[in-house]
């Protein structure tokens, strides 16, 4: 079994991979997708595919989700995105994609991989990389989140003006760790069910961050 980063992360992350807690990690997650063959999600080659598809060189936006969906066929490495034949979306992914549709005018798409923009350079990053089936959180602690506050930190001192979409108040805690002075802080509810009406409907993060990076002479994101 195979845990390993993109080159251009495994570079700037090299310190981090070699600290007792991450050898610890590894061998733990290793050994949970061997015990509990088939339940633990996502599959092994994706759960790093965030990573792989958005180089640290392309990081333009950072998006934090918590831990991959819990059920099984959804979760593919990438926060908040899904298999291309998962219907009816989750919740919370139909709420981004309404959410859209009022900021930037577009139609909600016909399926709910977010690949398209990971490709762009939208690091769309969970905090917690594993999870058991139907056991949302069931991997808390494991060692995870030590792993992505370093992944924050490292695009923090290393990149210049990345927008960082900061949804609920797990994601908001990480604001501590973002220079606001060179870096765009979007921040509100989470968009699940129980909380978008509270703040992340309206919230127009797409076309701000599209604002943001047109002012500073960056690309735009195809949302």
């Amino acid at each position: 079994m195979n845990l390993d980063l993109h080159s251009s992360w495994k570079e700037i992350l090299n310190d981090e991979l070699q600290k007792p807690y991450y050898v610890e990690l590894t061998d733990e997650v290793k050994r949970l997708y061997i015990d509990k063959k088939g339940s633990i999600f996502p599959e092994v080659t994706d759960i790093f595919r965030a990573f792989d598809l958005c180089p640290l060189d392309a990081v333009k936006v950072v998006i934090l989700g918590q831990d991959p969906y819990p059920t099984k066929g959804h979760a593919h490495g990438l926060c908040f995105s899904v298999e291309p034949d998962v219907r009816p979306f989750p919740k919370s992914l139909n709420n981004i994609f309404k959410e859209i549709q009022d900021d930037l005018g577009k139609p909600i798409p016909s399926d709910g991989n977010l690949e398209r923009w990971a490709k762009q350079g939208v690091l769309l990053l969970n905090t917690i990389l594993t999870v058991e089936e139907g056991k949302p959180d069931s991997h808390k602690g494991l060692g995870w989140e030590r792993f992505t506050d370093a992944v924050i930190q490292k695009i923090n001192s290393e990149k210049e003006v990345v927008v960082f979409m900061l949804w609920g108040s797990k994601a908001i805690a990480k604001e501590e760790m973002i220079d606001k002075s060179k870096h765009l802080i979007l921040k509100s509810v989470h968009p699940s069910p129980l909380s978008a009406y509270r703040g992340f409907f309206g919230c127009k993060h797409f076309s701000k961050s599209n604002e943001f990076l047109r002012m500073m002479e960056k690309p735009e994101i195809d949302w």
